[in-house]
């Protein structure tokens, strides 16, 4: 694990002119934060959201706040194959080169088992496997020629430190039987790990001109812990307001791993990028180290295949790809 030399903060995003990103879940928390900051610096954001009226209203804010943002909405729901493909055909159908996909939306440990409109268990459906279609099937936008010079384009995925201890029980993959939200979570967690590592090694291996990179947000206070284990009357819903005082950053702070990950120039494909602080829950973006289970290749490959098999999402990453 290395060491940022200084702070790394929002201020020191190089110029994005002529960029164009797509950010999942923008309307709010770390994506919203991720989306602000990027058209601060000029780049065009693509805001992928499930509720249009919540997406308007994120746009309407940093509109706000910067006039001269270019801002599009994006309708998307990750927890529907239906919706992700014809999200992905309406962006595909533009024509437009993607500079950066930013794989940020997630649910947070709803306290009883819940299902995506294709059935898949609605953390590992939504945090994993929406993601992992949706970038499949954008990779012809984001493998086709940039300008000339262009940096080469990235897709940052957002997991957490709650990967922690996670198991990847292929078994009881979507918690048919015993589901316990937080390990569920852990779970869709590790997923987003392994396949954003084994992402850029299909992306090596294929020569192809794009990099694949891992962040979390440490312990920031977004709408996630309201909406997920903040439902309910039990001990847990209880406690969640006094977890986020004591150990919480704020979104803005919490979004500056995506960013650094997203636009700094020393950032190295494979990588996984977090906090500094006291058990990365907290601070300024660092180069971090995740658990072992995170780097099993053979894992990797074998949750690869499964999702390939769920989704109908099948990578088109031919051999020495220019």
């Amino acid at each position: 694990m290395s060491r940022a030399a200084h702070k790394w903060t929002s201020a020191e995003i190089p110029a994005q002119a002529g960029k164009l990103a797509l950010i999942t879940g923008a309307n709010s928390g770390i994506g919203y934060r991720t989306a602000l900051e990027l058209a601060r610096a000029r780049c065009g954001v693509i805001l992928g959201c499930r509720d249009r009226i919540k997406a308007d209203a994120a746009r309407s804010r940093i509109l706000g706040q910067v006039p001269a943002a270019h801002l599009e909405v994006l309708p998307l729901d990750l927890a529907s194959m239906e919706s992700v493909r014809a999200a992905a055909e309406r962006f595909l159908a533009t024509g437009q080169h993607l500079d950066l996909l930013v794989n940020n939306a997630g649910v947070l440990a709803p306290p009883h088992r819940r299902l995506t409109r294709d059935g898949f268990e609605l953390q590992f459906g939504t945090n994993h496997l929406g993601h992992f279609a949706l970038t499949g099937l954008l990779l012809p936008a984001l493998l086709s020629p940039g300008p000339p010079g262009a940096p080469t384009p990235r897709i940052v995925s957002v997991s957490s430190i709650a990967h922690r201890g996670a198991t990847m029980d292929f078994a009881n993959l979507q918690w048919e039987r015993g589901y316990r939200p937080w390990p569920a979570y852990r779970r869709s967690k590790l997923a987003n790990l392994l396949f954003g590592f084994e992402l850029e090694r299909r992306l090596e291996r294929s020569r192809a001109a794009v990099m694949s990179v891992v962040v979390h947000p440490g312990v920031s206070n977004t709408n996630l812990f309201t909406a997920g284990p903040g439902q309910g009357r039990g001990l847990v819903a209880k406690l969640v307001p006094a977890f986020i005082a004591l150990f919480a950053q704020s979104d803005a702070q919490g979004a500056l791993p995506t960013l650094y990950a997203a636009t700094a120039s020393d950032i190295r494909g494979g990588r996984f990028y977090g906090c500094d602080g006291f058990r990365q829950m907290r601070g300024y973006p660092v180069e971090v180290r995740a658990e072992t289970q995170a780097y099993d290749e053979t894992l990797a490959a074998k949750l690869w295949q499964v999702s390939e098999d769920l989704t109908g999402v099948k990578y088109q990453l031919p051999e020495n790809h220019p």
